[in-house]
């Protein structure tokens, strides 16, 4: 497996510190919970972009042919689905 370039990350005395700390409190080495850090941020933020993006998608799907489901059977729906039924969802319609 190649290398891994090492990045510097600038950090401020406070946060160096707390990270000093919590790195210790947690027997892992604070290069660890950076690494563990900038790895969920990326997944969060990963996962985020693709809501977005699907809602996006929806919002461009509705103003190209008007079609929608009323709150209500949205609500029903995921009524059924809470409830642990195998539930098709709603039809769209005008």
């Amino acid at each position: 497996m190649p290398a891994i370039p090492p990045v510097a990350v600038k950090l401020d005395p406070d946060i160096r510190a707390r990270l000093r700390s919590l790195a210790a409190a947690r027997d892992r080495s604070a290069h660890w919970l950076m690494r563990e850090a900038i790895a969920q941020y990326v997944e969060r933020e990963e996962q985020r972009e693709s809501y977005r993006q699907d809602a996006l998608e929806a919002w461009e799907a509705y103003q190209a042919d008007g079609m929608d489901v009323t709150a209500e059977e949205a609500d029903a729906w995921l009524t059924r689905l809470e409830a642990g039924e195998d539930a098709e969802p709603p039809v769209p319609h005008r």
